[in-house]
This record gives C-alpha cells, structure tokens and sequence, in this order.
C-alpha cells in the first residue's frame, strides 16, 4: 500500500465531481485535477474508459488504487485523512449514523431524485428502493431539523456529499425548496472551501468554453 497521500482527481467543472473537489479541500488534501472536457467527451474515450468503464465522474486514483462511485469516494478520502476530523473513526457512536446518512444518498435520494426526474412510476413500495418520494425527503428533512449538520453538532464528510447534493437539486427544482434544506444548503456553501473551488470551476469552465469558441 502506498504511503504517499497525494490523490489525483478526475474532474469536469461544474458537475457532481466539483462536491469531491470540495471535500478534497476541506481534508486539506494534496492532489492534482486531470480535467476533463466533458462538453468534447473526453470522458468516452478509452484513456478514461479505463479508469471508469462508466465513462463517469468523479474518479480518484491514489497510488494502484482507483476508486469511483461518490460514496465509495466520500468514505475512503475522509478516511484518508482522519486528522481533517471530519469522519467518525471506527468505534465513535456517530461512526454508524455517519455511514448510514452516506448510504442513504447513494441507495435512496439518488434512484428517488431520477425517478421523479424522468417522471417515472414508482415502484410498488415493497420493491421499490425508497418507498416514496415524500417519506424519503422527510427522513432528511428531519434529521436536518435536529441541528446544523446532519449529525448534529458535527460537521463531518456526510455534509459535503448533501451539501453539494441538495444545492443542485433543490437549484434545478428536482426536490422542493423546503426552509430546512434550503437553510442546511446555505449554511454549508458559505464554507471556505465551496467557495475556492466554486471559484476555480468558474474559471476552468469559462476557460474551456472560451476555448472550444476559438477552436470553432
């Protein structure tokens, strides 16, 4: 295993890979940006084809090691980086309600928000991986209503995946603009970080865009 921490970071500006980037500074964590011009699909080609077969971002690569799917990536950068604190080490109470918050994205938001998207019929609730969409945004709404963060008092890893997450959906009228998402979503865009690198992505997208009019 290497010991060298420094990651490399598959990344399109302005897009569900920037809530990784913010993560990636909120860690303080060294890396570098591939880039990839998704406008041009760069992400088809076979060069990143090979490190997601998905021809998705984000996808972080540290050492021999490549690891793509948001959560995957939320969970194994935190760890990474324990001294960041902001992820619950293992045998801390809030290591488990961390995990399942972070899970919950990926197994229930995530099909519901594309569901719902699409206009697509939910499921019968006994298959379907959500229920309904209103009982799967009221378990969030509620557990946000608890306190700044979703666990608590506590910023954690968990808070940049949603943070990031909620932004963009609530932004696209994907899921409603409740009072306490919408307070949660401020609160955490107001962070140091967010802000660097909404900054940085504003300028690499111009760059490209500015780029491609001059190619064309």
């Amino acid at each position: 295993m290497t010991t060298d921490r420094k990651v490399t970071l598959y990344h399109s500006p302005q897009s569900r890979s920037t809530g990784i980037a913010i993560l990636l500074e909120e860690l303080g964590a060294p890396h570098d940006l591939h880039i990839l011009d998704m406008k041009k699909g760069e992400q088809r080609e076979p060069a990143y084809l090979a490190i997601n077969p998905l021809g998705k971002v984000p996808a972080v690569k540290h050492g021999d090691a490549i690891i793509t799917e948001q959560v995957a990536i939320v969970i194994y950068l935190a760890d990474l980086f324990p001294e960041a604190g902001i992820t619950p080490a293992i045998g801390d109470p809030l290591r488990g309600p961390y995990l399942r918050w972070l899970v919950y994205y990926a197994a229930s938001f995530e099909p519901a928000v594309v569901d719902r998207a699409m206009k697509r019929e939910v499921a019968p609730q006994g298959v379907s991986p959500y229920g309904d969409f209103d009982t799967m945004l009221k378990v969030i709404t509620d557990q946000l209503a608890k306190g700044p963060y979703l666990l608590g008092e506590r910023f954690t890893a968990a808070d940049v995946l949603w943070g990031t997450a909620l932004g963009w959906t609530t932004s696209f009228k994907l899921v409603p603009e409740h009072p306490v998402i919408m307070d949660y979503v401020k609160r955490l865009a107001a962070r140091p970080a967010p802000i660097r690198v909404h900054e940085r992505d504003t300028a690499l997208a111009a760059a490209r865009d500015a780029a491609a009019g001059t190619a064309g």
